[in-house]
């Protein structure tokens, strides 16, 4: 305590919020296209490391799953109007689909003789490969989704660009198909799922479960691209028109494979262009985060009111991350812009939302406005009429894929546990 310093804290330190007034647009719900969404589809991922055995405590293994969840919104709010809930009724306006994967992320490898590094991209694109989405009549496999995302809607690339991972080899962008080639200079191995560079963050000594969560964003994204794909080609002026796509988190793409963030935002603004309306309706839902915090104390000191939605443009950046460069901000990884809303019954939610043209962030600002996102109320109405107070300022869709998809503490830890000892053959009779 006798050396305690002082810290500023943007969240904590607010003053005089005046400059703000300009940036918020009032009763904002107002505008809202009521009824113009009937369902949600929101898809979430959870992650678990566990040691595999004492003794071994280098040895790690991580499982992840993403869980895609289905809502009648109309169905729910018939629910609201009733005396008494029909659990019934409530259980059919659900749906949700579950993939799981899992692999040896530290002090194992799939075979004598390869680094830690080469262990992950064999083991990636084993599980590309053989892990598949399969929902009503769609079932692919994560490896044609990826090709799938680099290319169009409705026509998948047909190679992608890989930088040869060797590192005394300079070979850049090797054009590598599904089946996988051999570098033209080293003769390394390539795999198509060398393109999402994950192998990069992976470590000797380490429990590698950043590169997990990135691999977990990947599935996450590749989830919704098969989903909105799927209504894209079975029911465009449909379900298509009246479905809003949800993320928990931000649509944004970190680490290694974040140049995914320009193929996510050049494909479903091609989707947009080939559709009737304005869909494809997708937004990332936030829940934590230096915006979040902002945002929440926004709302306690009454800067923001219910219907408020804020435009967090450079100013508003620049005061969140106490940056004097805010124009920087999100160009190279979000593919969604961020906004502040405060919902009718008073809950304060942070969002993304895809731009109708051109990237949300750019070395010039990026798009600001509100003008720039036209499915914009649909996702403000989506957030008022689906309130959830399982956690704090959440909505409903996003709750039940969190509840699908989130590990179980605990016993959870040792189920994994003695699964992935029986996996990696270091059982009592293992060696």
């Amino acid at each position: 305590m006798a050396e305690k310093s002082d810290f500023y804290v943007p969240a904590e330190h607010l003053t005089d919020t005046s400059w703000l007034e300009s940036k918020i647009t009032h009763d904002a719900a107002s505008a809202a296209a009521h009824g113009q969404i009937v369902s949600a589809i929101a898809v979430d991922g959870s992650l678990m490391v566990v040691p595999v055995r004492d003794g071994l405590p280098s040895v790690r293994y991580g499982y992840a799953q993403s869980a895609a969840v289905w809502l009648d919104i109309a169905a729910m709010e018939a629910q609201k109007r009733e005396r008494f809930v029909d659990p019934v009724s409530l259980g059919q306006a659900v749906n949700s689909a579950l993939i799981s994967y899992d692999l040896p992320v530290a002090g194992a490898y799939v075979r004598q003789g390869v680094s830690i590094t080469d262990s992950w991209r064999e083991s990636l694109d084993k599980l590309f490969r053989s892990k598949k989405i399969e929902v009503n009549r769609m079932n692919q496999s994560l490896m044609s989704l990826l090709f799938l995302l680099h290319g169009q809607p409705g026509k998948p690339a047909t190679s992608l660009d890989v930088n040869c991972p060797a590192p005394a080899c300079d070979e850049r962008a090797i054009a590598v198909g599904d089946a996988g080639s051999d570098c033209p200079a080293c003769k390394v191995r390539l795999f198509p799922t060398d393109a999402l560079r994950i192998h990069e963050e992976v470590v000797e000594d380490g429990t590698n479960e950043s590169p997990l969560g990135r691999l977990m964003q990947v599935v996450e994204l590749l989830v919704i691209v098969g989903l909105a794909t799927l209504l894209w080609e079975q029911s465009r002026n449909q379900l298509f028109q009246n479905t809003l796509f949800i993320m928990d988190g931000p649509m944004a793409v970190y680490g290694p494979p974040a140049k995914l963030r320009s193929q996510a935002l050049r494909y479903f603004q091609l989707m947009s262009e080939s559709s009737a309306g304005i869909a494809p309706f997708i937004c990332g839902i936030e829940k934590t985060g230096t915006v979040a915090d902002y945002a929440s104390s926004l709302a306690r000191h009454n800067v923001l009111s219910p219907g408020d939605l804020l435009v967090v443009d450079s100013e508003v950046i620049s005061a969140i991350t106490n940056s004097d460069n805010p124009i920087a901000y999100g160009a190279e990884t979000y593919w969604g812009r961020k906004f502040v809303y405060r919902s009718t019954d008073g809950r304060t939610v942070v969002f993304t939302v895809l731009p109708e043209q051109g990237p949300p962030y750019d070395d010039h600002g990026g798009q600001a406005h509100p003008s720039a996102y036209p499915t914009l109320p649909a996702v403000l109405d989506v957030i008022d009429r689906t309130g959830s107070s399982m956690y704090r300022n959440g909505i409903v869709p996003v709750s039940l894929a969190h509840s699908k998809a989130a590990y179980p503490i605990g016993v959870g830890t040792d189920v994994l546990r003695l699964a992935a000892k029986q996996k990696l053959g270091l059982g009592a009779s293992g060696t």
